[in-house]
C-alpha cells in the first residue's frame, strides 16, 4: 500500500552488528541502505522424479551443491526407502517416497529444501494373473470409494500385442469385441466386473461401456492410441483404477480426438465417472497431441488413494494434467505432474482440491495466452479450484516457471456467482511448498498462493474496491512460498494464522497480501519483501499471539506491516504476540504491549528474554542487524545466541534450546507515528486522522 507521508525509523544497521545513528527526520528509511538478502545456495536434484527397482542396479538421481553447503537428508516413507547422512539411498519395499535435501540458513546463505519423488517398483514388469476378486483396503473402508467395500462378479483379462490381436480371458458374457488391439467392452447386463489389461500395443485403446461400478486393473500394460485416448470410460458409474506393475498409457502428436458421436473424449485417460486410484504400481501418462487434451480427466471427481505413483507429462500443444470436474481429492499415493501448454494447469478442479495425505510434485511451465472462451488473458496454475483448496496433511511441491503462473489458485468470481458463495480455502496440516518465477504479462500476474477473487472500478491506484471474496485459515502444517514475480501469498478475503508454521518471500510484491482482515493468533510467520510491504491488509492487521517475523527491505513508501489507515483500519499488536520487524510500522498503529528497537547481529541468531528466561530467538537475514520488536513481558535482547532445540519457517524462529549470546538494551520505538505522536507504549499511539 501506498503512503502519503514519508516514513520515519529510528533504527540501526551493521554488517557485524555494530551500532550507526541515524536522522529519524531523514526521507526513508537509512536503515535500508545497503541491505543485501541471503545467497540461494541453489540446491538441485538431477530429476523430480525417479523409479527404481527393488533387487536391480539403480542409478539414483544426483545433487548439485555448488556451493558445497552442509545438507542434511531425509526420506518421507522409510518403509519405502531410507537415505543417510551421505546421501546413500537403501530400497525398502515397493510404493512411493519423497527424497528431500535440505540446508540451514548461516551467514552467506538461506535456507533450501529441494525434493524428488521415489517410486520403487517390484522385479517384476506386471504382477503374476490374479483370479481373486476382492481387494484389500485401500484406505478409508468406511466410504464406497474403498474397494474392498464393493462385491465383484467376475474378472476379464485383456492383453495387448504388438505383433497380433489382443486376446481376451474369461469373457463368458460376450461383452468385449477385439479389432487388433482395438478393445471395446459393451456391458449390456450391468455385471460388477473387474477388467485387467497387459501386454502393449502402440496402435490400440481400451473403451468400456457399461451401467455398474467397475474396476480396471492395469498390471504392466503398454498401450498407445495415436488418435486420441488410450482408456476411454463411457461408464457413468464410479470406477476403481488399480495400478500393479509398470504401465504407461499415451496419445500422439497427430491425435485427433475426433469426437464420435456425443460422447467426450478429452484426454489420454478418460472417464465418465468417477475415478479412484490404487495400487501400489506406476501408470504413466502422456499427452502428446496438440488439440489441447489432457493426461487424465473425470467428469465427476478423482480420488488417489492407496500407495500407486501416477505421472502426467501434457506437452505444449496438450491440456491439464489431472482434472476431476467435481473435485480432486489426494488421499495417499504420488501424483507427478508437468504441464507445458499456456493456460493450462496441472490439478484442476471445476469445485475443490483437497490433499489428506501422499507425496505431490507439479511442475508448470506454460506461460500467458488469450481465452476465446472467456475473452480474456489467462495464465497456468500448478493447482486450480474454482471452489476451495484444502489441505490436512501428506506433501504438495508446486513449481511454476511460466509467464503469469501461480502456485495455487482457488476460488473464481464464476463459482461465486453461480453458487452465490465460496467455500473457505484452508491449511491445517502437512507440508506445502511453492515456488514461482514468471513475470506478469497482459495484467495477468504470478503469484505463489492466490485465494479468492475481487471486482474494482477504475484502474491502478485510483481504483476502487467493489467487491471481494475467499477467505483462508492456516491452523497448521509447513507452508513454503517463494515467489520472485509477485506477491507471496494473496488472499482477497480475511486470512487468519491460528498455527503451524508459514514462510512466505518475494521479490517482485508483497509477501503476504489480503483484501479483508489479516490476523495472527498463533504459529509462526515469516514475511519477507525486497519490493513491496512483507505484510499488507487493505483491511486491519491485527497480531493477537503467535510468532511473527516481518522484513522489508525495499524503503519508503514500503513497511514491515502495512494496514489500510486511508480507509481508517490500522495495526493492533496486542498482548500475546511476538514481532520482529524491519523496515517500519504502519502510521498510527496501536500496540497493548510497548514496542522497543533492538540492535543484534546479522545474518546470526538473536532473541528476545522477559528478564527470567528466553521468549524466542530470530535468525536475522544477511546485513540486517536492527530490529522493532515487541513480546509478553519483553525487557532485554540478545545478539549472537545459540540454537540447539527445533526452528520453524525453515530455520527463521526458535523458542527451545537457546543459550548464551550477549544482552543488548531496548529502546523505546518511536518511527512512523507522525510529528508528536502518541508513541508505541500503549493503545492509540501514532497521530489520528494521519498525514502532515
Amino acid at each position: 500500500m501506498r503512503k502519503i507521508c514519508a516514513l520515519f525509523t529510528v533504527m540501526m544497521l551493521a554488517a557485524t552488528g555494530c551500532e550507526f545513528d541515524t536522522d529519524p527526520f531523514s526521507q526513508g528509511d537509512p536503515s535500508q541502505q545497503g541491505v543485501a538478502s541471503l545467497t540461494d545456495p541453489g540446491l538441485a536434484w538431477s530429476t523430480d522424479a525417479f523409479e527404481a527397482t527393488l533387487g536391480a542396479s539403480n542409478s539414483f538421481p544426483t545433487l548439485t551443491n555448488n556451493y558445497h553447503v552442509g545438507v542434511s537428508y531425509s526420506s518421507s516413507q522409510a518403509g519405502v526407502a531410507t537415505i543417510d547422512a551421505n546421501g546413500a539411498i537403501s530400497l525398502v519395499g515397493s510404493g512411493s517416497t519423497q527424497i528431500t535435501a535440505s540446508s540451514t540458513a548461516d551467514q552467506t546463505y538461506s535456507a533450501a529444501s529441494v525434493s524428488y519423488i521415489l517410486t520403487v517398483l517390484n522385479a517384476s514388469g506386471s504382477d503374476p494373473d490374479d483370479t481373486s476378486l476382492s481387494f484389500a483396503s485401500t484406505g478409508d473402508p468406511s466410504s464406497e470409494d474403498d474397494i474392498s467395500t464393493t462385491t465383484f462378479k467376475g474378472r476379464i483379462t485383456i492383453t495387448f500385442s504388438e505383433t497380433g490381436d489382443a486376446s481376451v480371458k474369461g469373457d463368458s458374457y460376450g461383452y468385449v469385441t477385439v479389432d487388433g488391439n482395438k478393445v471395446t467392452v459393451n456391458n449390456t447386463a450391468g455385471d460388477v466386473l473387474i477388467y485387467e489389461l497387459k501386454g502393449s500395443s502402440s496402435n490400440g485403446y481400451f473403451k468400456v461401456y457399461g451401467a455398474k461400478k467397475q474396476a480396471i486393473v492395469l498390471n504392466g500394460v503398454n498401450l498407445t492410441n495415436p488418435n486420441g485416448a488410450a482408456l476411454n470410460n463411457q461408464n457413468k458409474k464410479r470406477t476403481f483404477i488399480v495400478v500393479k506393475g509398470t504401465n504407461t498409457l499415451s496419445d500422439s502428436a497427430n491425435a485427433s480426438y475426433t469426437k464420435e458421436g456425443n460422447e467426450d473424449q478429452k484426454s489420454v485417460l478418460f472417464s465418465e465417472a468417477q475415478l479412484i486410484f490404487s495400487g501400489s504400481g506406476l501408470l504413466t501418462v502422456n499427452a502428446l497431441n496438440a488439440q489441447g487434451k489432457s493426461g487424465i480427466v473425470s467428469d465427476d471427481y478423482i480420488r488417489l488413494m492407496d500407495n500407486p505413483t501416477i505421472k502426467v507429462n501434457a506437452g505444449s500443444g496438450a491440456g491439464h494434467g489431472f482434472k476431476g470436474k467435481d473435485y480432486v481429492q489426494l488421499s495417499n499415493g504420488a501424483l507427478v505432474i508437468s504441464t507445458a501448454a499456456a493456460m493450462k494447469k496441472g490439478i484442476s478442479s471445476d469445485d475443490y482440491v483437497l490433499v489428506e495425505g501422499g507425496t505431490h510434485m507439479v511442475t508448470v511451465t506454460g506461460g500467458v495466452a488469450y481465452d476465446d472462451e472467456d475473452a480474456e488473458y489467462s495464465g497456468t496454475a500448478g493447482v486450480k479450484a474454482d471452489n476451495y483448496f484444502g489441505m490436512t496433511g501428506g506433501s504438495l511441491t508446486i513449481k511454476n516457471t511460466g509467464d503469469g503462473g501461480k502456485g495455487i489458485s482457488a476460488g473464481s468470481y464464476d463459482f461465486d456467482e453461480e453458487n452465490h458463495t465460496l467455500s473457505d480455502s484452508y491449511i491445517s496440516g502437512g507440508t506445502l511448498s511453492i515456488t514461482t518465477t514468471g513475470r506478469e504479462v497482459n495484467d495477468v500476474s504470478a503469484k505463489g498462493i492466490k485465494i479468492g477473487w475481487v471486482t474494482k472500478n477504475g484502474t491502478g491506484d485510483r481504483a476502487t474496491v467493489t467487491g471481494y471474496a475467499g477467505k483462508l485459515t492456516i491452523s497448521g502444517g509447513t507452508v513454503t512460498v517463494n515467489s520472485t514475480g509477485g506477491e507471496g501469498l494473496e488472499v482477497k478475503g480475511d486470512l487468519t494464522f491460528d498455527g503451524g508454521e508459514t514462510a512466505v518471500t518475494s521479490t517482485g510484491d508483497d509477501a503476504i497480501n489480503c483484501q479483508g482482515e489479516l490476523t495472527v493468533n498463533k504459529g509462526y510467520v515469516y514475511a519477507f519483501s525486497s519490493a513491496n510491504d512483507a505484510m499488507d491488509a487493505n483491511g486491519n492487521l491485527i497480531l493477537n499471539g503467535g510468532y511473527v517475523m516481518a522484513v522489508c527491505t525495499k524503503g519508503n513508501p514500503e513497511v514491515a506491516l502495512d494496514a489500510n489507515t486511508e480507509e481508517g483500519k490500522k495495526l493492533y499488536i496486542n498482548s500475546g504476540a511476538t514481532l520482529v520487524a524491519y523496515g517500519g510500522l504502519e502510521s498510527g498503529y496501536s500496540a497493548s504491549q510497548t514496542v522497543y528497537s533492538m540492535s543484534g547481529t546479522a545474518g546470526a541468531w538473536n532473541a528476545l528474554h522477559n528478564g527470567n528466561s528466553f521468549i524466542a530467538a530470530f535468525k536475522a537475514p544477511s546485513n540486517i542487524a536492527s530490529f522493532i520488536v515487541s513480546a509478553p513481558s519483553l525487557s532485554s535482547g540478545y545478539k549472537g545466541v545459540g540454537v540447539s532445540g527445533a526452528t520453524a519457517c525453515n530455520g527463521v524462529w526458535a523458542t527451545s534450546g537457546i543459550s548464551g549470546g550477549t544482552s543488548v538494551k531496548l529502546s523505546q520505538y518511536t518511527g512512523n507515528n507522525g510529528p508528536g505522536g502518541g508513541g508505541p507504549g500503549g493503545p492509540g499511539g501514532g497521530w489520528p486522522g494521519g498525514g502532515w
